[in-house]
């Protein structure tokens, strides 16, 4: 099993990797459910963590996944950035208005990638009206994970469409929503999936979400 820890700000990267995880995925605000990170903190953690796996959120604003061409002309510039400060992946989506994946959207940013980077289908996927079709589209399109809740509140809820989803996909079927040491491996037992997305976090008393490294470690103990 992989876990893959969500991570706000640099603090909480030195948590996941005190915690043990081995790949983050580095964003901003998820208070609004993450945005893309700031360059200074990238750049630190690549020089920190060279062995730590670092996917980068690409998500320019809050709100919905349909993005003018003004949006999407600094998404790709987001990405070009990302992948020169050293980031392992891209984490991105794209949706039309009527709940599909933007194909065309999409194969526009991936021109941008580079061979041997790791693409993941953001949670714009549990806001897909027709799930199946939006898998067959993001593997064809070439992507190697869907982060997903099952279109459920929480990935427990979603079990039965994780489990139909893996059961089909050829790409990784990274659960991610409501994770803890306590249903981690009851998630990976009802969904059949081999990776985790959780942010194991911790709320300050200033209203910040931090990564709490003994969160990480636990939930990494209850899945060996």
């Amino acid at each position: 099993m992989t876990l893959e820890v969500c991570c706000g700000n640099l603090e909480s990267v030195h948590a996941a990797v005190k915690g043990g995880a081995p790949r983050i995925e580095l964003c901003s605000r998820l208070d609004l459910d993450g945005l893309t990170p700031t360059w200074e903190e990238l750049r630190e953690a690549r020089t920190l963590y060279p062995a730590l796996k670092i996917h980068v959120l690409i998500r320019p604003r809050e709100g919905d996944f349909c993005y003018t061409p003004e949006e999407m002309e600094q998404m790709a510039d987001e990405m070009v950035l990302a992948q020169q400060l050293g980031a392992d992946g891209l984490v991105i989506g794209a949706l039309t208005e009527k709940g599909d994946v933007d194909r065309d959207a999409l194969q526009a940013l991936l021109r941008v990638v580079k061979p041997g980077i790791a693409l993941t289908f953001h949670r714009a996927f549990d806001v897909c009206r027709w799930p199946f079709e939006a898998l067959e589209t993001i593997e064809a399109l070439g992507f190697h994970r869907i982060l997903t809740s099952g279109q459920a509140p929480s990935a427990i809820e979603g079990t039965d469409l994780l489990r139909e989803l893996q059961r089909r996909a050829k790409l990784t079927i990274l659960p991610g929503g409501g994770i803890n040491s306590s249903n981690a491996r009851r998630i990976l037992e009802l969904s059949g999936c081999r990776e985790l997305h959780a942010s194991a976090s911790t709320l300050l008393p200033d209203g910040r979400k931090v990564t709490d490294a003994k969160k990480v470690a636990a939930i990494l103990a209850a899945t060996l």
